[in-house]
């Protein structure tokens, strides 16, 4: 079978599509022909060796993908020949807090990820694809909507009324952007792009700032609302913290997902203690919490945002167009022919 590595060294250079034997199930396994995979700025990171320098190598990347079901290890009945399956992030973080043993293991690194075209996995650690989605869209689930959802919902707490400042129009912005309208929410994006923040009020934005022409975006988007915006989707990391600190209302949240612009910062405390904000961190999610989207997407009828679709010999393009920060919503890898 064919899989994607990076081998030798770290960097687009070093990505080899090379032949490896196809794997079979064991007991309580099951076998996925993967259809598709998906983008996260983490596959890139892990391809450059900025997000985990010791990682072994070689290595197969990405951690989104979906799977048609063909074939069960002995025991396995929670799902079924024929059915198209997601794999979770982090095969055994199945429900409960996440702990260091819990996010251990991910796929995409260190596990090898779902750019094969057989992947063999628990079948407890596989979520059934809502079935209204192409394989493109169910690829994007696993990360960015998961992230979204467990940020917003799960340790969110979001409720219909609020406001969610959204940081860009990236896979998780876009998939935070749909859930916070999905659940009642009102939404302020931001970007550097007008083209993009009107593709953002088209799937629902209330209001946008084009934070390029507006540095001071953080305060312009508190004057948006009575006090302050209740929860920030925070994915820019060092160079945009202080803004969303300034959007922010007393008591509210900042969930901090990405580091786009680096994850160094010069940050006084004294905004978070003096306006009792939460500051979280959060990654990605449980299996449950991927089960709690996947019904709630499919109960109303959302769909994930897929920019493109690439091939797979057509990765390294996928991957600088990713860099490149062009995308609006999620870039996919076909696989299956």
């Amino acid at each position: 079978m064919r899989a994607v590595t990076v081998s030798g060294a770290f960097g687009l250079d070093h990505l080899r599509i090379e032949e490896r034997p196809e794997p079979e199930p064991g007991p309580g396994q099951v076998k996925l022909r993967m259809l598709a995979a998906s983008l996260n700025f983490r596959d890139l990171r892990m391809v450059l060796g900025q997000y985990n320098p010791k990682q072994p190598l070689p290595f197969v990347p990405c951690s989104d993908g979906v799977g048609e079901v063909i074939a069960l290890g002995a025991g396995v009945t929670r799902v079924k020949a024929g059915e198209r399956v997601c794999p979770i992030f982090a095969p055994g973080y199945r429900a409960g807090r996440p702990t260091r043993a819990r996010l251990r293991s991910t796929l995409g690194g260190p596990l090898d990820g779902t750019l094969v075209d057989y992947l063999v996995i628990d079948a407890e650690d596989v979520v059934p694809a809502p079935p209204h989605l192409t394989d493109a869209e169910a690829a994007s689930l696993p990360c960015a909507p998961v992230t979204a959802w467990n940020a917003l919902v799960e340790q969110g707490g979001l409720r219909p009324g609020d406001t969610v400042l959204v940081e860009g129009t990236g896979g998780v912005s876009i998939s935070a952007l749909q859930i916070a309208k999905l659940m009642g929410a009102r939404v302020i994006v931001t970007s550097s792009s007008d083209e993009k923040l009107e593709r953002a009020r088209a799937l629902g934005a209330d209001e946008t700032i084009n934070y390029a022409r507006d540095p001071g975006w953080g305060k312009t988007a508190r004057a948006m609302t009575d006090e302050g915006v209740d929860h920030v989707v925070e994915v820019g990391g060092g160079k945009t913290i202080g803004e969303a600190l300034r959007a922010v209302r007393v008591g509210g949240t900042i969930s901090v997902i990405g580091v786009l612009s680096g994850v160094a910062t010069d940050l006084s405390l004294l905004p978070i203690l003096m306006g009792n904000v939460r500051l979280q961190g959060v990654l990605v999610g449980s299996r449950e919490c991927f089960e709690g989207l996947a019904r709630a997407w499919t109960q109303g009828g959302v769909r994930p945002v897929v920019d493109r679709e690439f091939a797979l010999a057509d990765l390294r393009a996928a991957l600088e167009h990713l860099q490149a920060g062009a995308h609006f919503g999620k870039l996919a890898i076909r696989i299956a022919p």
